[in-house]
């Protein structure tokens, strides 16, 4: 249950802000029906953030034991750092648009998602975490629970948000796991 509720609480509180965000706000700007974009969110998050969570599990089959946690450590405080960094709306007209808004939003959601804070947090919360079903669930809650008020609530929510105390949150949220996954460590030796 670690593995869920860490993954969901530092991607529910890393997206306040993201481009997913900004895109969800484009996306409940062009289409009226907000359930196809909602079911696209889901289907595209569970696709990236499950490739993503494999990948992590695979890594950290392959690095030696006694290195992986430093390892998590450091990227924890990378993740952290990045997140400090706001990020841009670049979802601009695209030619996927004229899929409609299902096929539009999973396939504009899940390119978006390569390389994301997001997709890295995953990876590395997969490596820290055994349950790699978990961390793919929690992900995809946390997911969802950053970007359905927004496609709910539109632009009077993004508005209100504090977006650079949310990236200060998701940044320490990230330095507190990269300490547990060190502290783990040095009582465990």
């Amino acid at each position: 249950m670690d593995a869920f509720l860490a993954s969901t609480l530092a991607v529910a509180i890393a997206e306040i802000g993201d481009k997913t965000q900004l895109l969800s706000l484009f996306l409940v700007a062009r289409y009226a029906k907000r359930t196809p974009i909602i079911l696209g969110i889901l289907i595209a998050t569970v696709l990236n953030h499950a490739l993503s969570a494999w990948l992590g599990a695979w890594v950290a089959q392959w690095i030696p034991e006694a290195w992986l946690p430093w390892i998590l450590a450091v990227s924890f405080v990378a993740i952290a750092l990045w997140l400090l960094i706001p990020d841009k709306d670049d979802s601009e007209d695209s030619k996927f648009l004229g899929m409609g808004a299902f096929m539009a939003t999973t396939v504009m959601f899940f390119l978006a998602e390569i390389g994301d804070k997001t997709q890295i947090a995953t990876v590395v919360l997969a490596a820290r975490y055994t349950d790699t079903f978990w961390v793919i669930m929690g992900t995809t809650v946390g997911m969802l629970l950053a970007n359905v008020p927004v496609i709910m609530a539109g632009r009077w929510l993004m508005e209100r948000l504090p977006l650079a105390m949310a990236r200060i949150s998701a940044s320490i949220l990230f330095v507190a796991l990269a300490v547990v996954t060190v502290w783990a460590t040095v009582m465990n030796s």
